[in-house]
């Protein structure tokens, strides 16, 4: 069976790893696992700590895989992340992503890179939970969603999901902060993907779908 390690941003996203991701891999014969970012628990660190936990995982299983599964939105320049500076240049943001991503498995050690996937969620992780509206409608009643007519408009204007905008006052979470009543974000995320479900996502959001690909067909 293909070992992967997903490094998880948060409990968030760890969550939907275990609730959504580990079942559909199994059926693969793919086993993962999910560690947090070690540097903090959780949490976006400097690329120099998230390199040494990538590469401790692959020096200490030199058969497994390991793969990111953080934000982009959130990630300060003084961090120091691989290709920033080029990266920031590209206004395609999914372009401007894979220079990102190019960086991160390049500055890896060469003889561990064939197996490191490097992934960053454009724009953050709660973008995907804009895939179906009506998984929302049926976990919040409408009367509930404030500015509901705004709400329903996002979905009308990003048919890909992942390119809600990374703005601070818009960001994919803050937006479900200001519109769903009582809206948790570690125990409402992966239960609004799980019903979403994976087609759904891979159909709605390209960048992800590309990275499951990823990961199913890594060798």
């Amino acid at each position: 069976m293909k070992r992967v390690f997903i490094i998880c941003e948060g409990p968030t996203e760890k969550e939907f790893c275990k609730d959504v991701l580990e079942p559909f891999f199994i059926e693969k014969n793919i086993s993962v696992q999910m560690p947090l970012i070690k540097k903090s628990g959780g949490g976006i660190v400097p690329w120099v700590n998230l390199k040494n936990q990538i590469e401790t995982l692959l020096k200490h299983d030199n058969s497994a895989f390991v793969t990111t599964l953080i934000d982009y939105y959130g990630i300060p320049e003084r961090f120091k992340y691989p290709e920033w500076k080029t990266a920031c240049k590209e206004l395609n943001k999914s372009k401007r992503m894979s220079i990102l991503e190019k960086g991160m498995k390049n500055d890896v050690a060469e003889n561990l890179r064939n197996r490191f996937l490097p992934y960053l969620q454009l724009h953050e992780f709660e973008g995907l939970l804009f895939s179906d509206i009506n998984v929302l409608k049926s976990n919040f009643p409408v009367s509930e969603i404030k500015d509901y007519q705004i709400f329903e408009k996002i979905f009308e204007e990003y048919p890909n999901p992942e390119e809600i905008n990374d703005r601070p006052e818009s960001a994919p979470s803050k937006r479900l902060l200001y519109h769903l009543k009582d809206y948790d974000k570690v125990v409402m995320g992966p239960i609004l993907a799980h019903e979403t479900g994976l087609t759904i996502l891979r159909e709605k959001c390209l960048r992800f779908n590309q990275w499951l690909e990823n990961i199913e067909n890594c060798s």
